[in-house]
């Protein structure tokens, strides 16, 4: 429900021209430490955190083809500080029930021609966010064709990005999909090596202060974007997707049009410490709120997966049989059968198969080819998904079949018309209760709030790549740290993690207690675990005990302790339990002394692991209480983990 109340304020830093026009504005903080101030005469904002600069002048404003909405704008209202509340629900998310608060002013402007864009700006207590809108009614189709925004770091700031891949390259012309490694610690001002620029979320470091750049709500009239390549005294621009990142079996459309009233996207600054940016919210605060579709059928929970480890030999009846009944043994909600499943095993014996699946309270979930000619894989099902009268019907078949859900695959980008496509998806799924999860596929932004059959999503270069070479693994561990942080932030990810056993052919660089914490750290609405039958007779009772009962989804969570891709330590809550987990991103020894003093008095069990062979893992547990000064010491080995279980 939304509450709107007026606030009482002091109208600050007013600058007026000529005597009579007003054309600067501040809007700050409930608890008064964010200021943003914003100039329409020179489109420009800046924003500081107790004082302290963390935008200097960044530009404000967008052209459309038919008017320049970057300049020359006069201010024809502006609104009063309003309290903004928000209380929503998430069915998984890093909290379930979410308050939030931030004060707006909206500020109305016109063009010298008289035609009109409004610019909201809601301050919260962790960040900033603005909105363009055209309020004017008008069927004639206008277009976006480029964006002015910026956001202008001070000298020194440092920041964690992820190259955006050029469209069309990479296996069978599938990218982008937002697969690749971060570039950690380096200057602002450095330079994306493609021309696609930086994808979000992205992480800077001015000072003491933490920056979190991304965006959400971007309805069905706007593209993706990203960050600009270049980005000269440490000004990033908006980057518009390129050409080839468009839905190819329809229109086409790849900048943003609409006809008005339009509203852009939320451009979302999480400002603070880094506890701060790990706990916010505003990634889905700021998100458009649940269709109203009933979506009580979408449970979350963990499946098995034959492909991470078998490949596509494994997608077979008698194989999958036996991930379902590894499903049944550790009680998880979902079996997934990967590609070709259409052929290796066909309609008629899925459907059998998902019957015995049934029994043991096992859900199916299958693979699709997103198809269409903006990718050349050649595995299937394909082409079956591309229209309305086609997803229905094959939806509705698999509804028959008792499927739960989709993993849909190798989309091509961030352009308007493919963001479209993953609406339609989502919408005529949910009609025919069916969960769906993205792969090969850009960031979920939100989408999730909206449409709760969203499981999760891939956009992250995962765990399978890990099985693919020796190099890959050896990066894993500061690889998963940083997306446990950044990537993972806002949005669902399914980085498929945790093998306990071994990889065929490739030696972890990680400790099974490491493997273990991931189950723990990253959130998933479905979380698809690398690990298979065989090597689960490896594991002890005591650790598959705590998989089978590990929670479906959070209530609560805190971040303990974390280090851009050498620590991440995160404290969940399920009902009356808490879980922290902690992963170690170096090939250093480590001692941490964490504050747990939320925690005093209460007695945990601790699951450690042994550093050696990864073909025998080996773990520990031992009961553990915070002691009076709220504090616990844990060792680590290199690249290693724990977690521990408060009743």
């Amino acid at each position: 429900m939304n509450i709107i109340k007026k606030l009482i304020f002091p109208v600050l830093a007013l600058v007026c021209l000529n005597g009579f026009s007003q054309t600067a504005y501040t809007v700050s903080s409930p608890d008064k430490q964010i200021v943003l101030s914003c100039d329409i005469r020179t489109n420009s904002y800046n924003i500081t955190r107790n004082g302290e600069v963390v935008f200097r002048q960044s530009k404000l404003g967008l052209v459309r083809a038919d008017e320049d909405f970057s300049k020359n704008l006069t201010v024809v209202k502006a609104s009063a500080p309003k309290l903004i509340v928000d209380n929503y629900s998430m069915i998984y998310s890093k909290k379930k029930n979410i308050s939030y608060r931030a004060v707006e002013r909206i500020i109305e402007t016109k063009t010298q021609s008289g035609k009109k864009m409004n610019i909201t700006f809601r301050v919260s207590n962790d960040g900033v966010a603005f909105q363009y809108e055209f309020p004017e009614r008008d069927t004639d189709i206008k277009k976006v064709t480029a964006e002015a925004t910026s956001f202008h770091f001070v000298e020194g700031t440092k920041a964690w990005l992820q190259p955006k891949a050029e469209a069309q390259t990479g296996f069978e012309h599938t990218n982008p999909s937002y697969e690749d490694y971060y570039k950690t610690g380096i200057a602002t001002g450095t330079s994306s090596p493609g021309a696609n620029g930086w994808v979000y979320p992205a992480l800077f470091k001015s000072g003491e202060t933490w920056v979190m750049l991304t965006e959400t709500a971007l309805e069905r009239g706007y593209s993706g974007t990203a960050l600009q390549q270049h980005s000269p005294d440490s000004e990033y621009k908006v980057n518009f997707p390129q050409a080839a990142e468009v839905f190819t079996n329809g229109v086409a459309t790849l900048l943003p049009e609409s006809a008005l009233p339009w509203k852009t996207p939320w451009r979302i600054i999480v400002i603070g410490a880094l506890k701060t940016i790990a706990e916010s919210t505003l990634g889905t605060d700021l998100a458009l709120p649940q269709k109203k579709i009933d979506f009580s059928f979408v449970k979350p929970g963990n499946a098995s997966w034959s492909w991470i480890l078998k490949k596509d030999d494994s997608t077979v009846y008698k194989v999958q049989k036996k991930y379902v009944d590894l499903a049944a043994d550790m009680k998880w909600q979902y079996c997934l059968l990967d590609a070709n499943w259409d052929q290796s095993i066909g309609y008629d014996s899925v459907k059998v198969l998902a019957e015995y699946a049934k029994q043991k309270n096992v859900g199916l979930l299958l693979w699709y080819n997103s198809a269409g000619s903006w990718n050349t894989v050649k595995f299937t099902p394909k082409n079956k998904l591309l229209n309305h009268a086609d997803r229905m019907k094959e939806f509705a078949r698999l509804r028959g079949m008792g499927i739960k859900g989709l993993k849909i695959d190798f989309f091509a980008g961030d352009g308007q018309s493919m963001i479209n496509y993953y609406e339609d998806l989502l919408e005529d799924a949910a009609s025919n209760q069916l969960m769906l999860n993205f792969h090969g596929a850009t960031l979920p932004r939100g989408l999730q709030r909206t449409y709760p059959n969203l499981m999760t999503a891939e956009a992250v270069h995962g765990y399978e790549m890990i099985t693919f070479s020796q190099a890959a693994a050896n990066r894993a561990p500061e690889h998963m740290v940083l997306n446990a942080l950044i990537r993972n932030n806002f949005d669902p990810m399914d980085f498929t993690p945790m093998n306990l056993y071994k990889i065929p052919n490739i030696k972890r660089a990680t400790t099974p207690s490491f493997e273990l914490a991931t189950a723990v750290a990253f959130l998933s609405g479905i979380q698809h675990y690398a690990e298979s039958p065989e090597g689960m007779n490896y594991v002890s009772t005591e650790v598959k005990d705590f998989l089978r009962n590990l929670p479906n989804s959070w209530d609560d969570v805190k971040l303990i302790a974390a280090e851009p891709g050498k620590s991440f330590v995160v404290a969940r809550k399920a009902g009356n339990k808490w879980y922290v987990a902690g992963l170690n991103g170096e090939k250093l020894k480590k001692v941490l002394d964490l504050d747990l003093s939320f925690l005093k008095g209460k007695q945990a069990e601790l699951i450690t692991g042994e550093v050696g062979d990864d073909s025998k893992p080996k773990f520990f547990t031992k009961k553990i209480t915070v002691n009076s000064s709220g504090r616990i010491i844990v060792p680590l080995q290199e690249n290693d983990g724990f977690v521990m279980v408060f009743n």
